[in-house]
């Protein structure tokens, strides 16, 4: 059965959407508040009078963009979802490393490395592609999954293992030869240690270039997630398409991935341009006899009257209720 559910993340501790409206958003990440172009955010401020609270503003000058920070703003500060540690930065495009319309997501992933942990007599393997920040990666390990996560870029891979270390995912383990070093591996593997459930491997490389040779090699996933952008570049300067090699890469991970009883799936769309049922459609003339639920994520505004459209998603849960 497929669904069509919009997914929704509402404040939590660290995190809260204050305001928005006039092409902006106004957010909380911890206690520093930034203000950030939001082109969904069409309608007027609901509370103007509380922007001048921003810590940081980034705004637009033609094609390069720049932050406007108070004196007293620090350049990188912790936050917390649950019991996940991670590190906000202010980049030069906007973001923070941090995306909080995949809360639902991050809460969703938790639960199915659970049931497969649970419904497996071995630990479930996650694959992460275009991992970003790692915030998924570490979601997945703290749950007790080993993760393979991929991203073509440095500066990417480094956030993600600052993330892992704050969470305290790896720490204290030992280096070790990855495999696909060749292939433009960081050539290291963070291993929980005894103390600390799950792994994550990191590798820089191409997405659709590593997924051939995982099919080659014979591997298989117990999950995948992955949120590809509309254009990239890889490691060695592959380029990626998303109209071209998408469904070129669901092709891949059909055969990646476990047809066995808890094995998930997860496709986000941030600025692909698609509809949710463009991207549902796509996952389900892929992989087959599959529970999809689709849709859009959300961010709710703090006075729960207005939400920002961030993104949309497909995934689905074999032999799951909670697709």
């Amino acid at each position: 059965m497929t669904t069509l559910e919009n997914l929704t993340t509402h404040a939590w501790s660290d995190y809260e959407l204050l305001d928005s409206g006039e092409n902006m958003k106004l957010e909380r990440f911890g206690k520093i508040i930034l203000a950030r172009p939001e082109t969904q955010a069409l309608w007027k401020k609901a509370l103007p009078e509380i922007w001048e609270k921003a810590n940081a503003t980034f705004s637009w000058e033609g094609k390069k963009g720049s932050w406007k920070i108070k004196n007293d703003t620090p350049k990188e500060w912790g936050f917390s979802w649950q019991d996940t540690r991670l590190i906000v930065k202010l980049t030069s495009f906007k973001h923070t490393g941090i995306f909080p319309e995949q809360a639902q997501n991050w809460a969703w992933l938790k639960d199915r490395v659970h049931d497969a942990k649970n419904s497996m007599s071995r630990t479930p393997k996650v694959l992460n592609l275009f991992g970003y920040t790692g915030v998924a990666s570490i979601v997945s390990a703290q749950a007790g999954a080993e993760v393979t996560h991929v991203d073509a870029s440095k500066q990417s891979l480094t956030w993600a293992h600052k993330n892992a270390d704050a969470s305290g995912v790896g720490v204290g383990a030992k280096e070790k030869s990855s495999p696909g070093a060749e292939h433009g591996a960081l050539g290291a593997v963070l291993s929980a240690d005894s103390q600390k459930p799950g792994s994550i491997r990191y590798l820089l490389d191409d997405a659709l270039s590593f997924s051939k040779r995982a099919v080659r090699r014979g591997e298989r996933y117990d999950g995948i997630i992955l949120d590809p952008p509309a254009f990239g570049r890889g490691a060695k300067g592959e380029v990626w398409h998303i109209e071209k090699n998408l469904p070129i890469l669901l092709e891949l991970l059909n055969e990646l991935l476990n047809d066995t009883p808890d094995t998930f799936f997860l496709l986000n769309g941030y600025a692909s341009g698609y509809a949710p049922k463009s991207f549902m459609q796509l996952v389900e003339s892929t992989f087959k006899n599959s529970n999809l639920k689709y849709g859009e994520l959300e961010i709710a505004e703090a006075q729960k009257t207005r939400v920002i459209p961030a993104g949309i998603y497909v995934r689905f849960a074999r032999n799951s209720k909670s697709s």
